[in-house]
């Protein structure tokens, strides 16, 4: 494997890509703590936690997501990143009350819809009964 002075990193939640580009550096943390990488670090596998991903760019640039549970996988020089959130924010400030409130509006969002879908069970379950009474 040839030394590369950067990685490409690819950040996507189910919905979107929330970041796709050039790294020099990539903060983690799994369950067993917090963890680097460069871009010649080993390739690797591992679950992430709800934490902060800080992400520097070539230039020196700083970037800060929260995410929620994920997998980051390195391979070669590219680091993918599956995260169920996550959002992004000019700093760890700001990152704080962004997921807090980003994060509590989907939840919202889940509860509501799981409601919906007990009922639609519900009213399945509902409507067998109510064939099965009608057969001989």
């Amino acid at each position: 494997m040839s030394m590369a002075p950067d990685m490409q990193v690819h950040l996507r939640l189910p919905s979107e890509v929330l970041f796709e580009g050039t790294a020099a550096r990539l903060r983690a943390e799994a369950e067993d703590g917090a963890f680097g990488i460069l871009p010649n670090h080993v390739d690797f596998v591992t679950a992430l936690v709800p934490s902060v991903i800080l992400l520097t760019q070539p230039d020196g640039r700083e970037r800060f997501f929260g995410i929620d549970e994920g997998l980051l996988v390195k391979k070669g020089h590219t680091v993918e990143i599956a995260a169920r959130r996550g959002i992004e924010s000019a700093d760890l400030d700001s990152l704080r009350d962004r997921v807090a409130s980003s994060f509590a509006r989907l939840e919202d969002e889940e509860r509501v819809a799981r409601a919906a879908l007990s009922r639609l069970e519900a009213d399945m379950v509902r409507r067998f009964a109510s064939l099965r009474k009608m057969q001989p």
